[in-house]
């Protein structure tokens, strides 16, 4: 057998969901005064940047994201609905109040409110008593919310997480990684289009009080709608942001930074170079044809091969000239071929990214001729050097 090559010139702008294929990361120039940071294109998963992102570190307010996650699942499965109201106990005005010095939504003890306003107040007030509220609300006490908390974290793959709280007060069993947060943003982007626009609400008044959300991105004007800050002494400044530009959607998380002045300046600076650096391309959507391949001794000479998967590359701008993709396999593909079999691959190379290797499909059924037409094809083998189809 011989090994069959062909190139071809890539045509983007495709319109394509579903799974996605992505370079793996590679040094880049950049780099950051954070901690911690990560940034991850949301299409395709890539991580485009990361620093220390699989340590584990205090999250501080950063935890909520979790909380809030917990509540929204509540609320798909039909356990909660938004007109719920839960009752604010003396635990929650106590801890989470105005009184412990933390942020709070200003609760009233003894009160009920919404899960809908307390939401609000977990996401654009942060506050600690709408938290505890709907820890103790939901699984009866903040402990049994925390390990909740923690079981889910496991169920979804954030496995450099523990929680101690709903809050993201300081304790030495409440830690996070960057990652399982860029993970837990993306999870809360995708499962929740219907709620995930809390995240971008920039003010809220309760109780007469008006609060403006904290995350500083929401009011610079670029395509920024979500997630959450977090401070505290241990953890420094930190933040989980989204932004959107041109419907292509990044995560960044940065976390001890030393004022909110470096928060807003570094996390604006890592966003706008994701955008500026990365683009994603659209090769193929599923099902298509990508090219053929001959075939020996069957009832057609050629059979389609086919891509069983949406293919979106993300690579750096300047690498995009470079790229290349080649078909190969081992051919002519010997007859009866059935629909579906891979027979074929996808190489697809740039300068300074790894290989990517994908498996083609037959994508038709192609029956094997009967004796006089094998003798037929391989006198015509023997006179014309032709490869045996009709």
């Amino acid at each position: 057998m011989i090994i069959c090559i062909r190139s071809f010139v890539i045509i983007t702008g495709l319109a394509m969901a579903g799974m996605l294929t992505a370079w793996p990361l590679h040094a880049l120039a950049t780099e950051t005064i954070a901690r911690e940071a990560v940034i991850i294109d949301a299409t395709t998963g890539r991580v485009l940047f990361e620093k220390n992102a699989h340590m584990r570190m205090p999250p501080a307010s950063m935890s909520k994201l979790m909380t809030v996650y917990m509540v929204f699942n509540q609320l798909r499965d039909g356990n909660l609905s938004l007109e719920d109201t839960f009752r604010v106990s003396e635990n929650a005005w106590r801890k989470g109040g105005a009184k412990s010095g933390s942020s709070t939504m200003f609760l009233d003890p003894n009160s009920r409110v919404s899960v809908e306003e307390l939401l609000m107040g977990i996401i654009v007030q942060s506050g600690n008593d709408a938290c505890i509220v709907v820890a103790e609300g939901i699984a009866g006490s903040e402990a049994a919310f925390a390990e909740s908390m923690t079981t889910m974290a496991r169920q979804i793959g954030m496995t450099g997480s523990n929680f101690a709280n709903s809050t993201g007060w300081p304790d030495p069993d409440q830690y996070m990684t960057a990652s399982d947060l860029a993970h837990l943003a993306l999870r809360t982007i995708k499962e929740f289009p219907e709620y995930y626009h809390l995240y971008g609400v920039t003010e809220y008044t309760y109780n007469g009080i008006r609060q403006t959300n904290r995350n500083p991105l929401l009011y610079k004007g670029i395509g920024a709608d979500g997630l959450k800050t977090g401070h505290t002494s241990e953890a420094g400044y930190g933040l989980t942001a989204s932004a959107k530009r041109n419907g292509r959607r990044i995560v960044v998380v940065v976390n001890g930074l030393t004022s909110k002045k470096e928060r807003s300046s570094e996390s604006e600076r890592l966003m706008d170079w994701a955008f500026r650096e990365f683009n994603n391309y659209a090769l193929f959507a599923q099902n298509d044809i990508v090219s053929d391949a001959e075939v020996w001794l069957g009832t057609a000479g050629r059979v389609p091969l086919v891509i069983d998967q949406d293919v979106v590359i993300t690579m750096p701008r300047k690498s995009r000239k470079g790229m290349k993709v080649v078909v190969k396999y081992d051919g002519p593909v010997p007859a009866p071929i059935v629909a579906g079999t891979p027979i074929a691959h996808l190489e697809i190379t740039a300068p300074g990214e790894e290989t990517i290797i994908l498996p083609l499909l037959a994508g038709a059924d192609v029956g094997a001729l009967g004796l006089v037409g094998r003798l037929g094809a391989a006198i015509d083998f023997l006179l014309w050097g032709e490869s045996g189809n009709l």
